[in-house]
């Protein structure tokens, strides 16, 4: 006989996580009789707010909860991303744009980037950038939705996501929640109590004397991991040898006058012991500061993000301390943590909104009756830790590729063994310029041959079948498809014609200008 349906979902705090598992809690399971989703949250309590950067799959996240895109991007000051710029990563001076999308075109049955490879060896040493509409745009500022319709047109390759307010967005979604049943309960978690003989989570307790019973408790309590980590003890997976960034600082600055920061790209700059964003909005600037506490101070952290802002800063500078890792489970018991209550990953891929998306995606599949049987929750466990692996290494890899020696900290990376699972994609690209890509991972071999090929992994072959193009063709195709991504990039509408052609444009008294 079937176990009684959960009735009583309790989401502990709010931010992003909290109202992007709300708004979709109430979307996919609103219908279900008698069911009831509680979110507490404290004013009182700030959140980290500094993951304003996204990858593609947020496009259809915002697409299943029918958000209109235009409205979207007015109400979280919005801007569209292309793809991340990196600069300074493999040696100074150099730079290279990580795209979503893809490159090229495949020929002959096999990968593109076999024939750029073939034409390196022949002599044309043409970047990789030139090949992906994603990077061309991004770096001219133009932008254009894809056309999935039309394989034929090079604005089929092009994937896209978005950059915006992360506070903006968790009061746009928390809006779309409570229209939908949500109810919101303002207070402090001072008492957690659990059932006696399964330590199942019963009831929260708050600091004004409310009390919250559920069944079914999503933590979403941010580095303090209240439920998770706190009452249910789980323990915390260190990577700190493979990621030696532990410290962060933020601040949002005003924005130029001039056009050049209204490029739809994320840019990732490497510094001494570590990297600093930039996430251009529609009225401001994001920028922070990535280091490692072992070879930086607070000070001279801070001192070198603000010497690198646009314009002027608007707040005062936001300290944050993480280890990098996740939690051995991130479902124990009744319990299911998103974002940073079950582990934290640096933004250098901003992949931390897809973690969140990617867990409420994997709690809606193995979505439990009251019941909790073992089997799913075993399953949710193994594929969030198999998405935690998969990020680490490409992360990884970013810090070991690269031909900086100017300091203690890049030395540190430059020579540390890499994980297993990246030494065998780095093997197999060195030896045939194959992207192995396992199971259903994250990133695509778009973005694995981005980042080997662009920071100096070289590969010492290409696929054979490569060779039955005669050397002229292969150089005559490659200057035609570099020809073809930059008329399409020249037809394209700069990103801040493409936002006032679809309403997607703040008032321009937003902007907050220096």
């Amino acid at each position: 006989m079937s176990a009684p349906p959960i009735r009583k979902i309790v989401i502990v705090g709010g931010g992003t996580a909290g109202w992007m598992a709300a708004a979709a809690l109430s979307k996919v399971l609103g219908a279900m009789p008698g069911l009831a989703i509680t979110l507490i949250e404290s004013e009182a309590i700030g959140t980290v707010g500094v993951g304003e950067a996204t990858i593609p799959q947020i496009v259809h996240f915002n697409k299943l909860l029918g958000i209109n895109e235009a409205e979207f991007m007015r109400e979280t000051h919005a801007t569209y991303k292309l793809g991340i710029e990196f600069v300074d990563w493999t040696r100074l001076g150099h730079s290279y744009v990580h795209p979503f999308g893809q490159y090229g075109i495949d020929m002959l049955g096999i990968e593109f980037h076999h024939f750029w490879l073939k034409g390196l060896a022949l002599g044309d040493a043409t970047a990789l950038d030139a090949y992906s509409i994603g990077a061309m745009a991004g770096k001219a500022g133009r932008f254009y939705w894809p056309e999935t319709g039309n394989p034929n047109s090079p604005l089929a390759r092009l994937a896209y996501a978005f950059q915006f307010d992360a506070g903006r967005y968790a009061r746009f979604l928390r809006r779309r929640a409570e229209e939908a049943g949500v109810t919101r309960v303002e207070g402090r978690v001072t008492q957690i109590e659990q059932h006696p003989e399964t330590g199942f989570v019963t009831r929260v307790a708050l600091e004004n004397g409310t009390q919250v019973d559920g069944e079914l408790f999503i933590d979403c309590s941010g580095f303090r991991s209240l439920l998770l980590g706190q009452t249910l003890g789980v323990p915390f997976l260190d990577w700190s040898k493979w990621l030696p960034c532990d410290r962060a600082v933020a601040i949002s600055c005003t924005k130029r006058e001039t056009g050049a920061e209204d490029q739809p790209l994320t840019r990732s700059t490497a510094r001494k012991a570590g990297w600093q964003w930039r996430i251009p909005l529609q009225h401001r600037v994001g920028n922070g500061h990535v280091y490692a506490s072992a070879f930086m101070s607070e000070d001279e952290a801070t001192e070198t993000l603000l010497a690198h802002l646009d314009g002027t800063p608007l707040a005062s500078p936001n300290h944050i301390r993480f280890t990098g890792g996740h939690r051995t489970r991130v479902w124990e018991k009744n319990v299911v943590a998103l974002g940073l209550a079950g582990g934290f990953l640096e933004p250098l891929e901003s992949t931390a909104i897809h973690l969140v998306q990617s867990g409420i995606a994997r709690l809606l599949a193995y979505f439990p009756s009251t019941a909790f049987t073992q089997v799913e929750i075993d399953r949710f466990n193994a594929e969030t830790a198999q998405d935690y692996l998969d990020i680490r290494d490409f992360l990884v890899l970013h810090y070991k590729a690269t031909a900086r020696n100017d300091s203690e900290f890049w030395n540190y990376c430059r020579t540390l063994d890499p994980p297993d699972g990246l030494k065998a994609k780095l093997d197999m690209f060195r030896s045939s310029g194959r992207i192995v890509r396992e199971h259903n991972e994250l990133f695509t071999e778009t973005s694995w041959l981005s980042v080997m090929a662009c920071q100096g992994i070289v590969a010492s072959d290409h696929h054979p079948a490569a060779a039955l193009l005669p050397d002229d063709e292969v150089l005559r195709r490659l200057s035609h498809v570099r020809g073809v991504i930059a008329s399409a990039v020249s037809q394209m509408p700069t990103q801040d014609q493409f936002l006032a052609s679809i309403g997607g444009a703040i008032d321009p008294a937003m902007r907050l200008s220096a």
